[in-house]
């Protein structure tokens, strides 16, 4: 039987690193915003080979998580003009978020008709309100995305007086410039339509690039969920000076330079590869040094799993002596599954930005949750406090 416990780094080499928290950060870690994957299933093999899913419950809260929790409840009661609604998307997400921030989901009807079209209507009233709609627009993304669209026109047309779009995973990231003649970028068509919706915001996770940002012609909140996989890392208590941090590709370097840093300026490698088409890639050789070391391979998404998986073969190959892999987002199209439980890492460390099947689930795999994260930013975004206090 599993049994749940609170747990903290206490050796001196879990302590090392932590040190990448910043007091800020760490108050922020240890109090406003404590990521459910805080609470340690001691496991060292999988339950009926399901991931290990960190979750915490009314009765495992630590008591400044209860006394956050009495607030939010209290709050609760002062803030009829916080609504929060979810798509059909990650309602496991959303339900969590409001868990946390001790308000109830609010009633929204969504269904399809026998044609495939969407219908949506609010169950209850929005006029005045602040509204934040949870939807990721993760596969498949074209009917989450219209489902969003459809819910902003709703809660517009509803007498809104705000309306956030939070968009945990968003989907045409990638599609964010021209690398050929006559392409289209669909990450700013994607943009246009959600702010013609009428979204007055958009509260977007670990963005593919940060000039998507730039494509909105509305206020956008990027949340890093760095801390989320940061705190999980510092619990593994594995000595800093056995850690390098490598990134899959070169456009990923900026990325895991900033990891690296966190975790104790853990030194850096490269994986130069070379793409020959869409989720298709070939390693060809790694810039650094990873010969008897822990490497922590740090992407914002796993799609395929191509470029990671080979990238992890190749430093098995130039004797690294774990690997271990971490993102943000688990897209896990096929093959993904077959490649990321092959026997390359020790661990594959993911958030629950995007809900993972449970046909998707294999031994090495550990979700994190982002909920505890996105409710302090929604709160701090209603009482117009400062986001990036958070990650500082």
């Amino acid at each position: 039987m599993a049994s749940l416990v609170w747990t903290t780094p206490t050796s001196s080499s879990a302590s090392s690193l932590f040190s990448y928290c910043s007091l800020t950060q760490r108050n922020f870690l240890a109090g406003r915003c404590v990521a459910p994957n805080a609470v340690k299933c001691e496991l060292t093999e999988p339950v009926n080979g399901k991931p290990f899913v960190p979750i915490i419950s009314e009765q495992t809260l630590p008591k400044f998580l209860q006394s956050r929790r009495l607030e939010n409840a209290i709050a609760r009661n002062n803030n009829t003009r916080l609504k929060i609604f979810s798509g059909l998307a990650n309602s496991a997400l959303s339900q969590e978020i409001a868990w946390y921030m001790g308000l109830d989901l609010g009633k929204i009807h969504i269904k399809r008709f026998a044609d495939g079209e969407i219908y949506v209507q609010l169950q209850e009233s929005v006029r005045g309100c602040d509204v934040y709609l949870v939807q990721p627009t993760c596969p498949p993304a074209n009917e989450n995305l219209m489902e969003l669209l459809i819910m902003i026109d709703a809660c517009r047309r509803a007498s809104a007086k705000n309306i956030t779009a939070v968009i945990p995973y968003f989907g045409y990231a990638r599609a964010d410039r021209k690398t050929q003649g006559r392409e289209s970028i669909a990450a700013k068509l994607v943009a246009n339509l959600i702010t013609e919706a009428g979204a007055d915001r958009v509260l977007a996770c670990d963005l593919h690039s940060g000039q998507s940002m730039g494509y909105f012609d509305i206020p956008v909140d990027h949340v890093y969920c760095q801390p989320v996989i940061l705190d999980y890392l510092a619990s593994k208590k594995i000595c800093s000076n056995d850690l390098v941090v490598v990134s899959p590709d070169v456009g990923g370097v900026a990325r895991a330079r900033a990891f690296a840093k966190k975790l104790s300026d853990a030194p850096l490698a490269i994986v130069d590869k070379r793409r020959q088409g869409h989720n298709v890639a070939e390693v060809m050789n790694l810039i650094g040094d990873v010969k008897g070391k822990v490497a922590v391979m740090v992407d914002d998404m796993i799609d395929t799993a191509g470029t990671i998986a080979k990238g992890a073969a190749l430093l098995h190959e130039e004797g690294a002596r774990e690997v271990y892999a971490c993102s943000t987002h688990a897209v896990f199209s096929p093959p993904a599954v077959e490649r990321l439980s092959s026997g390359l890492f020790q661990e594959v460390i993911i958030t629950n930005t995007i809900p993972v099947m449970e046909k998707n689930y294999f031994p090495q795999l550990t979700v994190l949750s982002v909920a505890n994260l996105l409710g302090e930013t929604i709160w701090r975004v209603h009482d117009d406090c400062s986001v990036s206090s958070i990650f500082q």
